[in-house]
């Protein structure tokens, strides 16, 4: 399973405000750090906003500040905010496929699904940040 672009940046803005401290790192900031388009970083950030997972403050003295909400989140929650309830493959798309009535395939492949999101939901954003990811997230900053 390939994640969403936008499930890897929201993952990855997480895990950089965890380790940013007193700082508030602004949206256009933190895309140029991750070499992402603001416009794309400005839409994930809004997202987790909606959530409760990080507040975004406009303005002097403004930027970006996680939550307790979002230091605790599942890892798994955050992934299926961003990735739907989307199956795996399309069998009823445009050109449907031809086993979707009696397949067995499918099932499978959503269990697997499943499986690859349950064994993510253990893991919280403060987990992913500890030693050594933490200190290395830091160090791959642009700004001093």
């Amino acid at each position: 399973m390939r994640l969403l672009r936008s499930t890897d940046l929201a993952l990855r803005v997480l895990m950089r405000l965890a380790v940013v401290g007193d700082s508030t790192p602004t949206t256009r900031e933190v895309a140029a750090d991750m070499h992402v388009p603001y416009t794309h970083a400005a839409k994930v950030v809004a997202e987790l906003q909606h959530h409760g997972l990080l507040d975004a403050r406009r303005g002097r003295g403004g930027g970006l500040t996680l939550t307790e909400k979002g230091r605790g989140a599942s890892v798994g929650a955050i992934v299926r905010v961003f990735e739907g309830d989307g199956e795996v493959v399309e069998c009823e798309g445009d050109t449907p496929c031809p086993l979707v009535s009696a397949c067995r395939l499918r099932g499978a492949l959503r269990r697997a699904q499943e499986a690859f999101y349950v064994s993510l939901d253990p893991l919280t954003i403060a987990d992913v940040v500890a030693e050594p990811t933490g200190p290395l997230l830091l160090g791959i900053s642009r700004r001093p």
